[in-house]
């Protein structure tokens, strides 16, 4: 008999076609995602296992936190500041360093973990701005502790800008996150404590397969959270300065505090905003709130049922104003679509201060008024414009 021939269908095609050389970094860099590590921790640990490298350049870390549950005799969680903020409340401290030690996310677990993502507009748009919304959430469950959530540390402030390299071993990101105790978060614990179990995954730009860099390299935003001076008084009328800054600002968390840690909505009926000196806001407060709705969607705190516009899917957390310096396109927040042209520029001599003429009625007196600003400081001149485009 003949020998018999085969013949070939199609011959296996390359994942991806490489691009021609030219353009921006985002045309030759596809969006990856890899495991930084699996972490078990009890209550009061502490998490700071060292990261992997990637293969390109870091966008952010992706952070699930899950309590797996426990038992026993029921437990009941607290009505004080750490129970009103759980289960984000879990991290007392985050801190986000790049490989040179520079601050890029420090503060409580909170702010860090829900108000930066939520308010700072690089996580995720609409309902999905806030990482409570994700549905991998789980609310804590009393009886047993059992909970999950997820966050976000970002780095990356508009399309391939700030961020971080990841394919040098020997130079990667740090992060560190101290626990808290049981009593921050249940007045009563469970008789038998949850596990709780950390996974870290890194969202990273792949390296490039022609000569190709993102915009500004050594760029970054950064979140610092920081108490302003001095505390307020109940029904003061004052003024507030915030820390000295330097950089750029894309927006300003102000984030206000009675002396037993709780968020109060205590601010005056007209804040003003100054800039050395200068009021840059002088504005009722609910036109302030109505500012953050145009440009965030998030609504006021009680905006959480239906209404004639229809239903808020968003809610504006108590004691949080928002000041957006990310609308340089549009009224709205784009997320990482931004141009940066109406960053305010600052410099470690600037003023920003917050004045109150009274300010709220505050039940257990004083309070402090904490500010989480967006800081990028640029590596030489900032980029401007749509680098991605």
């Amino acid at each position: 008999m003949p020998a018999t021939t085969g013949t070939v269908a199609g011959r296996p095609q390359p994942q991806t076609t490489a691009e021609t050389a030219g353009g921006p970094f985002v045309r030759h860099a596809p969006d990856g995602r890899r495991a930084m590590y699996v972490d078990n921790q009890q209550f009061a640990g502490f998490m700071g296992r060292p990261m992997v490298s990637s293969p390109g350049w870091n966008k952010g870390y992706r952070l699930l936190v899950t309590s797996t549950t426990g038992g026993g005799v029921s437990g009941v969680i607290s009505a004080g500041a750490g129970g009103v903020d759980a289960p984000f409340s879990l991290a007392q401290l985050v801190q986000m360093k790049d490989a040179f030690g520079t601050q890029l996310l420090t503060g409580p677990g909170w702010d860090i973990l829900k108000a930066v993502p939520k308010y700072g507009g690089q996580f995720g748009l609409d309902g999905m701005r806030d990482p409570w919304n994700s549905p991998q959430n789980t609310p804590i469950t009393a009886a047993s502790g059992a909970f999950q959530f997820a966050s976000y540390l970002p780095f990356e402030f508009a399309k391939g800008y700030g961020v971080i390299s990841g394919a040098n071993a020997a130079l990667l990101p740090v992060l560190q996150i101290n626990l808290a105790p049981t009593a921050t978060l249940f007045s009563t614990p469970p008789s038998v404590l949850p596990t709780l179990s950390e996974t870290v995954d890194a969202d990273f730009y792949w390296l490039p397969n022609v000569p190709s860099e993102p915009p500004g390299i050594g760029t970054t935003e950064q979140w610092i959270f920081q108490p302003s001076n001095p505390t307020i008084p109940t029904q003061a009328s004052t003024v507030i300065q915030l820390p000295r800054l330097g950089g750029y600002l894309t927006g300003l968390i102000l984030d206000l505090r009675d002396s037993t840690g709780l968020r109060v909505d205590a601010y005056p009926a007209r804040p003003k905003i100054l800039v050395d000196g200068v009021p840059l806001i002088d504005s009722l407060f609910s036109t302030i709130q109505e500012d953050m709705a145009i440009a965030t969607g998030i609504g006021s705190s009680a905006a959480t049922t239906q209404t004639a516009a229809g239903t808020i899917p968003v809610a504006r957390d108590t004691g949080i104003l928002y000041i957006s310096r990310k609308t340089s396109l549009s009224q709205r927040e784009l997320g990482l679509l931004d141009t940066g042209e109406i960053f305010l520029s600052t410099n470690p001599g600037t003023q920003i201060e917050v004045a109150g003429y009274p300010w709220g009625t505050i039940s257990n007196s004083p309070a402090t008024l904490n500010a989480v600003v967006g800081q990028v400081v640029p590596s030489g001149a900032l980029v401007r414009g749509l680098p991605e485009a």
